[in-house]
């Protein structure tokens, strides 16, 4: 299983249900486990954006389609970097 960060911002109407319905992030992180990407950490974050987010999936087609998903609904814009672990590189750099 590789490791992806994916940093998010809400649009306006995405806000606009976080307001009515806060529980709706947990609701998501339930929908993208349905997806093959299991949320291992996450957080709200104040400055640049709103949330910064930790998952794991078998390969990156699988991040790639649940944030096209996720992404259609129109409430969030992401970015999803893949997470490599520092003993990983250290190692690669042999």
């Amino acid at each position: 299983m590789s490791r992806y960060i994916i940093i998010s911002n809400l649009t306006d109407e995405g806000a606009r249900t976080i307001k009515k319905n806060p529980g709706r992030v947990k609701e998501v992180n339930a929908e993208l486990k349905e997806m093959g990407v299991n949320v291992l950490d996450q957080y709200a974050v104040l400055g640049n954006f709103d949330f910064l987010t930790i998952v794991e999936a078998e390969d990156e087609s699988i991040v790639a389609r649940a944030a096209v998903e996720i992404l259609s609904r129109g409430s969030v814009k992401t970015a999803t970097y893949k997470a490599i672990p520092v003993d990983e590189l250290i190692e690669s750099l042999k």
